[in-house]
């Protein structure tokens, strides 16, 4: 009887408590500029760059070129795609511009 009134209580208790929601997503910021240092001034591969351009909340990041000084990504920010252009020796972004 007591293993009966137990389990009513526990059931009791759970139906009682509100549903865990999750908290509300808020946006992510994009903070990236022609300057800005992704690696702290180390040098950088190219797996390495399309990587820290993901960490930093852009989306959809597509290596373009990685041969010579710069590696060139094609990024999605928002609604709009952009080409960036990341030096291969300090991992600073050289190049920051809207593509159609």
């Amino acid at each position: 009887m007591r293993k009966l009134h137990t389990l009513v209580f526990g059931l009791a208790i759970t139906l009682a408590m509100p549903a865990v929601i999750p908290a509300p997503a808020h946006a992510v910021t994009v903070d990236i500029m022609v300057g800005s240092s992704l690696n702290r001034g180390r040098a950088i591969t190219c797996v390495q760059g399309q990587r820290l351009l993901q960490n930093r909340g852009l989306r959809d990041v597509r290596r373009i070129d990685c041969r010579g000084r710069f590696f060139i990504y094609h990024v999605r920010r928002g609604g709009s795609r952009f080409e960036v252009a990341l030096s291969a020796r300090t991992g600073r972004v050289v190049d920051f511009r809207r593509i159609r």
